[in-house]
């Protein structure tokens, strides 16, 4: 399978992306480079090979959740830009639309 510029184009649209036309003919070759790659697959003897579901054996490993207190309040506090006596104090970043 070879990409053509209209495959290009028409990823690019689904994809919400703009191009000019020097980047789609670079695109292009990298799509093609990577369809040769899955080529090669292709050429493997995979027929007696079971389909994986997960890579290892292994099954996650979770710690148990452990309540710590790493650092405390005034410690936290010690170093803030702006602060009050309990809380940050941080720049607003939300505004209302209906308020004036």
């Amino acid at each position: 399978m070879s990409i053509d510029k209209a495959t290009v184009e028409h990823i690019a649209k689904l994809a919400k992306l703009e191009f000019d036309d020097q980047s789609k003919e670079e695109i292009m070759k990298d799509l093609d480079r990577m369809l040769e790659f899955v080529d090669k697959l292709n050429e493997l003897d995979t027929d007696n090979i079971e389909p994986l579901t997960h890579m290892t054996e292994e099954h996650n490993v979770l710690r148990a959740d452990e309540v710590k207190t790493e650092i405390s309040q005034a410690e936290a506090l010690k170093n803030a830009p702006q602060k009050d006596s309990d809380y940050f104090i941080v720049p607003k970043v939300l505004k209302r639309e209906d308020a004036d």
